[in-house]
């Protein structure tokens, strides 16, 4: 015959539960910020209120009985449940909470988004970001992300682009020491007589091929040097090294060009293309947390 639980014997069960997760009233004390026998008179009210021993008790150790194993498997999930239904029905019914999803290529991550990562977790507490890195995200949506950073020369009709950088500008760098060895290409073509980096970017991994334009001339370069990778930092490291040429966005070296580490060489060949855009489905409602995420991604964009 079922009967109604008490107040009381709440946070005799949870008491009950602490103890019994953590094999001690110490650790279990500590954890709830309780003294150990404030635990100690709960579990024993709960095991006189039951008329059954739940705990095995020693000097040294603590361990659930058959029955208080029995009770803990059916009690553990129904209090994490309930402290799900508290902590939901404490967080104001206007702020945004949930995960949202986003995937985005590196360059995107280091510029755009970590530097949100400390104010996204103080103003929403609530709201977990959930970041994956990809080069080129293609169909995210169903692959299960709410937001994505793309191109825009890869933005699909159906999608919601909000501009963040509207375009990039490339540049070939190199550290003084280099140049002291080698004089300086004048032309892309020079770059066959240079050590230059490869980047990893192309189609499955292939090498990217340095691209070119001046006066409505194009060129492409297949380069070649002593390194190649796909890792952002590993180049740029290497360029400060002098180990070759970098060929990449001037935006990540524009400060070790303002202070003389790199030197820019064929900046009137560089040409720009489409940045960075900030994409979700369209026609559907965006949940308080993506709009959050958006808004904090925008803003951010304003004073890159």
């Amino acid at each position: 015959m079922s009967r109604n639980i008490r107040v009381g014997e709440f946070a005799e069960l949870r008491a009950f539960a602490a103890v019994a997760e953590a094999r001690s009233f110490r650790r279990a004390a500590a954890e709830l910020g309780l003294d150990p026998s404030t635990l100690s008179h709960a579990v024993r009210a709960l095991e006189n209120r039951l008329g059954t021993r739940l705990l095995h008790r020693t000097t040294r150790s603590v361990a659930p009985t058959e029955a208080g194993e029995r009770l803990l498997a059916g009690l553990s999930p129904a209090l994490t449940s309930l402290e799900s239904v508290l902590e939901e029905a404490m967080t104001p019914s206007d702020a945004p909470s949930g995960t949202v999803r986003l995937v985005a290529p590196r360059l995107a991550i280091r510029t755009l988004v970590a530097p949100l990562i400390a104010d996204l977790t103080r103003d929403y507490p609530h709201v977990t970001l959930d970041v994956v890195t990809d080069e080129q995200p293609s169909d995210f949506v169903r692959a299960g992300f709410d937001l994505a950073i793309k191109l825009g020369e890869t933005i699909d009709r159906d999608m919601v682009a909000v501009p963040l950088i509207p375009r990039f500008t490339t540049a070939v760098v190199g550290s003084p020491a280099y140049f002291a060895e080698h004089p300086p290409p004048t032309t892309p073509h020079d770059l066959a007589r240079h050590r230059c980096i490869g980047c990893h970017s192309g189609p499955g991994g292939s090498l990217y091929r340095w691209e070119f334009e001046k006066n409505g001339t194009a060129i492409v370069m297949d380069v070649t040097g002593p390194l190649s990778t796909d890792d952002p930092d590993l180049m740029m490291n290497a360029a400060l090294a002098g180990i070759g040429l970098w060929h990449g966005v001037e935006e990540l070296a524009q400060q070790a060009i303002a202070e003389g580490r790199l030197i820019r060489v064929l900046a009137d060949w560089s040409p720009s293309y489409p940045g960075f855009h900030l994409c979700y489905a369209a026609g559907v409602a965006l949940a308080p947390a993506a709009r959050a995420i958006v808004d904090a991604l925008k803003a951010q964009a304003r004073h890159a």
